[in-house]
């Protein structure tokens, strides 16, 4: 593998944005795609992650299809949505990129908390992870299905060997948080404006 598992990743938050600073769908869209062989690598610990992240870049990706030059810009399907006040539904594109982004927040604090804690195993970096993000938006089901999942974390070298590549690992994850951190601060901000950031699952 030339580069490490975020090479790609890394290459595509470039195009992420227009000319005008718009975030524009199809591209963000492919660097939340490009992180899923990442999420492949924790096994079993991260298959209702992974599931949950397909979900919604595919429904996503179908509002994008059936109208590309109307949904190109990332917030223009939202839009629409709170107009025609389907915005809530669990099946929206609203609560789609909601819970995207709350599922990158989810894996941005896991690989900044494997930088800065050389020490903690894979287990203690996803539970704190978990507890920082999603668990506050999670009912007792989700979260009792979650913290069983994360006992099936891998070992931390073998993972951080197979994630690396021929490509300097920890470097990558900087660039990666420090590059995606502010897309996805910039999707709470906008889903705040429109009243739908705080919205819990049930």
């Amino acid at each position: 593998m030339e580069g490490t598992v975020f090479t790609p990743a890394l290459e595509g938050m470039k195009h992420v944005k227009s000319e005008e600073g718009q975030m524009l769908t199809k591209p963000f869209l492919e660097v939340c795609k490009q992180i899923l062989p990442v999420i492949d690598k924790f096994g079993a610990a991260m298959a209702l992650v992974k599931a949950d992240i397909g979900g919604n870049i595919t429904r996503l990706e179908n509002k994008y299809l059936s109208n590309p030059s109307e949904f190109n810009h990332l917030y223009s399907m939202v839009k629409v949505e709170i107009e025609g006040k389907t915005a809530k539904g669990s099946s929206s594109c609203t609560n789609g990129l909601l819970w995207l982004t709350r599922a990158m927040d989810f894996l941005l604090e896991l690989f900044r908390n494997l930088l800065e804690h050389p020490d903690w195993t894979m287990s203690q970096a996803c539970s704190d992870s978990y507890s920082r993000t999603l668990k506050k938006w999670h009912g007792w089901l989700a979260s009792s299905s979650f913290t069983v999942a994360m006992k099936l974390a891998p070992d931390r070298k073998k993972f951080m060997d197979v994630i690396g590549g021929t490509g300097d690992i920890n470097l990558d994850i900087e660039k990666f948080c420090t590059t995606f951190s502010p897309l996805l601060e910039e999707n709470h901000k906008f889903l705040a404006s429109v009243g739908m950031d705080d919205l819990k699952a049930s």
